[in-house]
């Protein structure tokens, strides 16, 4: 099984790229949905995080009010760490269900879509790497202009993750997104051949078809074995 990792920056356009990937009936987990789960009402992730930020961050249904604690983070690169490092446990446990759920299925090729890829050192699950990036000016006005926002709150948003700078320099592809939407689905189609070449022998034996394979030659190779070693005690 290929495992894909594709990460960006607030207003980068992973987004985007995630959605050209489903298009092309190639499976997405969404790191950034699985999140949401682990944050609803009653959950272990809830239960964490309600006594670390407070009431005030529940709506009057007793679910947590996303923007509010979205602004709390944002402003707070400590109060952003304590977030993530309260949710981590849930978010994995609930990507790796989705990524077996696909396994079962037979998918050879995912995209594991997280936000926070290296920060969260879920890199090393994925190859190859794609970086949605895009200059920093473009991504200061792409941002502003998405949600009406000032231009120092826009920043704030901006710095308190990793700069696209860095994560395009631990990357295996880059997906230049400066440009048109049209330039980025040129760009796309390159990388979806490269995506979607054979599967190199350890991809193989790690997808669900591999391990068929595996678990049937063992089948026969033990079936081989007690013929022949029934045979010999008859001699």
């Amino acid at each position: 099984m290929r495992i894909v990792g594709l990460t960006g920056g607030i207003s980068s356009g992973k987004s985007t790229v995630s959605n050209l990937f489903k298009a092309h009936d190639i499976p997405v987990v969404d790191a950034d949905l699985v999140a949401r789960d682990v944050l609803k009402k009653g959950t272990g992730g809830w239960k964490k995080v309600i006594p670390a930020f407070g009431q005030d961050i529940l709506q009057p249904d007793g679910e947590v009010d996303r923007p509010k604690l979205g602004q709390i983070v944002f402003s707070n690169p400590e109060k952003s760490q304590l977030l993530n490092r309260l949710l981590a446990p849930y978010i994995s446990s609930g990507i790796f269900w989705e990524i077996s759920k696909l396994w079962l299925k037979g998918f050879k090729v995912i995209v594991l879509d997280v936000p926070l890829l290296f920060e969260a050192k879920m890199d090393r699950w994925t190859k190859p790497i794609i970086v949605v990036w895009v200059n920093p000016e473009t991504q200061l006005k792409r941002l502003m202009l998405r949600d009406s926002t000032s231009e120092d709150d826009a920043l704030n948003r901006i710095n308190a993750q990793m700069s696209l700078d860095l994560k395009r320099d631990k990357a295996d592809i880059v997906i230049d997104n400066t440009g048109s939407r049209e330039d980025l689905e040129e760009k796309f189609r390159s990388v979806l051949f490269e995506v979607k070449k054979p599967l190199t022998w350890t991809e193989f034996w790690l997808s669900r078809q591999g391990a068929s394979s595996a678990l049937v030659s063992i089948i026969i190779g033990v079936l081989m074995f007690r013929k022949v070693y029934n045979s010999s005690n008859k001699l």
